[in-house]
């Protein structure tokens, strides 16, 4: 019964945890005081002008994700015989943090690889990411906005190979899925916020990755949610600075070709000779920036 438990919690609780975070984040976001704009990395205006998808359109994509996400979770645990022989209690302290270590490390991998294909493929970026890409201007509940597919190769799937490869008891995961999904939600939430832990301890963090939504960090940044390991191994770390914008907020600046190494310029050079045009075709195929900026207005 106490496994059984810790099972269902493990499912439900990071998609509850996931609505309430990013509800309490878009909460600050929504908040018109002077303390929060000088947290805000973009201006609601730009939210507003740049983003190709509405907000209802993003509620609907998520929770369509994590349905399948829950199928998905059920399943491993009625197939994976290791579930059903973990016993009632988790093991020692030290044995889950290990556990925790394995599958950050296999999660932040598989992370890397799929997501770096999907921008170095033409045929998966223009079908699958670039869904993820209509919100040029990243909000806290658009963090799992993908194609259903996307999601459940990405996130889905890798959630289960790091529960799969770490032998983690389903008490730890937990912890583990909740703690990720928190992390995930913290990095596209637009706010550079201080009191923070993800911000604080994590340098892969929300200003990390809006250099990834960036035309120029476009192909650049792909490590998530935890640590930008394998962004500085394969040469696609792109370094960044924090500048007070003129409205009072704050940007994230990529650290131009001329400050990096002669590789990373290379690697520069051809992402921003590719992006716009990437980005371009990205819009064309999903019908176009006007079509879904009057889906916008029609939501």
């Amino acid at each position: 019964m106490v496994e059984m438990r810790d099972h269902a919690l493990g499912i439900v609780l990071p998609v509850v945890v996931y609505w309430i975070y990013g509800g309490f984040l878009d909460f600050l976001d929504s908040m018109d005081i002077k303390v929060m704009n000088r947290w805000r990395l973009h201006s609601r205006s730009d939210e507003q002008k740049l983003n190709l998808v509405s907000k209802g359109a993003v509620v609907r994509g998520v929770l369509l994700q994590q349905l399948l996400q829950v199928v998905v979770a059920v399943l491993l645990f009625l197939v994976d015989p290791n579930s059903q022989n973990h016993g009632e209690s988790p093991p020692s302290v030290w044995v889950q943090v290990a556990q925790v270590g394995v599958a950050m490390v296999v999660m932040d991998a598989w992370q890397y690889f799929w997501h770096r294909l999907m921008h170095e493929s033409r045929f998966l970026y223009r079908n699958l990411h670039s869904w993820h890409h209509r919100l040029l201007v990243p909000y806290a509940y658009g963090a799992l906005y993908n194609h259903p597919l996307e999601g459940l190769i990405l996130d889905t799937f890798g959630g289960a190979v790091s529960f799969l490869a770490s032998g983690m008891h389903p008490r730890t995961a937990i912890y583990f899925f909740t703690f990720a999904t928190m992390k995930t939600v913290d990095d596209h939430c637009g706010l550079v916020l201080p009191f923070s832990p993800f911000q604080r301890f994590f340098h892969n963090n929300a200003a990390y990755h809006d250099i990834h939504h960036q035309l120029s960090g476009f192909r650049f940044n792909y490590s998530q949610p935890f640590f930008p390991v394998w962004d500085m191994l394969l040469g696609t770390h792109m370094p960044f600075a924090l500048v007070k914008r003129a409205d009072g907020g704050v940007e994230a600046k990529a650290i131009r070709p001329s400050s990096l190494s002669s590789d990373a310029k290379s690697t520069a050079a051809a992402a921003a000779a590719k992006a716009a045009g990437a980005a371009a075709a990205a819009a064309a195929a999903n019908g176009g920036g006007d079509g879904e900026r009057e889906d916008k207005k029609n939501d």
